[in-house]
């Protein structure tokens, strides 16, 4: 199956995902056609592609982005808009990973993309619905005892103490639910409309000079000192070629196929509930993640709707019924929620890695891939256009800092990386429910 088209139309966005209905989306760019060159080519307009264009376009360089469909139109149009930070797998874990100081580096990175992520929504005036506060909801008693241990790492290792531990009273008093045990409130965190902030990383690339072209589906790739890259109807020649197409890669780049795997997930929005009712379910306004491995993680919108994301399919195409499947795990968690009407059900399709780490590649030194973000790619992917624009110019350091995280090639490489998956994710599915 095609994973660009077996669940959407091409080059339309997504009809049934509220982020598009609330969002003035802009016209149809034009398809890049005939004999281009350029000193950079992207592929991929999402954050990565979208955050790299930018920072190169603003240093002068000739930059090209080929979209197969619509800027935003992949992950960084849909996903749950949580701002989260540091890195996918917790500190600690990174320390047994990679060593105490690498580790340090990678949290440092991640730091550093937070602050980039709020300074590119200020610096190019992004109205993207920008809100503080992140909350991790612990489900099991064993959550909560790691989340205390790590609240006090983070404080005493990191010098980090705007991550508060929250017991099950505190927890209750910020989420309208007895559903946890506990969890913790990081003051950094936050949350916005991934849409509204894509096409504004995209207005902001065309400004610097960068060109875009949407329904630019790239077909091939010819590797050499300068790439050569077709889509149906243009062939460009870069110096260097960006690969940013996180879950929508396909098997266009076949080493980054065996390290990143596309796996899909969901959304739904009730109608508006009203400020009120809104705040009696997250008191804060903060966003929620849980501590399930197949996570549930949700927000109030800014017209007041819950927007509630979660639930797996195994295969390429979505289940027919997303509203039924996610609408329940909504209700394990606010079942006040029976009767509010859903008016939006979506799902897209993210980049995951076997150690959920980021993918950094260089392939003959002048074809750069990124991307299994395995959701935190709000700041990661907009991270890592900044540190692939800085390896184009020679500043290797924080490119070579991801890229040491240690890369797993999923069993069964890019063929029969699929079966295994669902194998997996079965497994980790039924844990969640015992």
């Amino acid at each position: 199956m095609d994973i660009l088209t077996v669940n959407d139309q091409p080059g339309e966005y997504p009809n049934s995902s509220y982020y598009l209905h609330s969002t003035a989306t802009p016209p149809p760019r034009e398809q890049a056609a005939g004999e281009l060159r350029c000193d950079i080519c992207i592929v991929g307009a999402g954050y990565t592609g979208l955050s790299t264009a930018l920072y190169l376009a603003e240093k002068g360089f000739d930059v090209i982005v080929l979209e197969a469909n619509r800027i935003g139109w992949g992950a960084s149009g849909r996903n749950g808009g949580q701002v989260h930070l540091g890195q996918r797998r917790d500190q600690g874990e990174l320390e047994d990973l990679v060593g105490r100081d690498h580790a340090r580096e990678l949290w440092d990175l991640a730091q550093r993309g937070l602050r980039l992520v709020k300074g590119l929504i200020n610096r190019h005036a992004i109205d993207c619905e920008w809100r503080n506060g992140l909350i991790h909801a612990d489900l099991r008693k064993s959550d909560h005892v790691h989340s205390q241990s790590y609240a006090e790492k983070m404080a005493r290792d990191y010098g980090c103490n705007d991550i508060h531990l929250l017991d099950k009273a505190a927890i209750g008093e910020e989420l309208g639910t007895t559903a946890y045990r506990g969890g913790l409130f990081f003051e950094n965190g936050a949350h916005l409309h991934p849409l509204k902030y894509a096409l504004g990383l995209g207005k902001a690339a065309e400004n610097a000079g960068a060109r875009i072209f949407e329904m630019s589906r790239v077909t091939a790739i010819e590797p050499g000192s300068k790439v050569s890259i077709f889509t149906g109807k243009a062939s460009v020649k870069a110096d260097y070629l960006v690969l940013g197409c996180n879950g929508y890669h396909g098997n266009l780049h076949r080493q980054t196929a065996r390290h990143v795997m596309p796996i899909n997930n969901f959304i739904i929005a009730t109608e508006p509930l009203g400020e009120r009712r809104a705040r009696s379910l997250i008191r804060s306004n903060a966003a929620v993640y849980d501590s399930n491995f197949v996570v549930n993680y949700y927000r109030c919108s800014a017209d007041h709707r819950m927007l509630f994301g979660g639930g797996e399919s195994y295969g390429f195409a979505f289940p027919r019924d997303i509203p039924g499947l996610v609408r329940k795990r909504m209700l394990d968690v606010f079942p006040q929620l029976e009767t509010a009407r859903i008016d939006y059900a979506w799902g897209g399709t993210l980049g995951i890695t076997m150690t959920r780490m980021p993918y950094f590649d260089r392939e003959q030194n002048n074809i750069l891939s990124v991307g299994g973000y395995s959701g935190h790619g709000v700041v990661m992917a907009s991270l890592s256009g900044m540190i692939v624009a800085e390896a184009i110019r020679g500043q290797l350091g924080a490119f070579d800092i991801m890229a040491r995280a240690p890369k797993t090639v999923f069993p069964g490489g890019a063929l029969l990386r699929w079966p295994f998956l669902i194998l997996a994710m079965t497994w980790f599915s039924l844990r969640d429910r015992l």
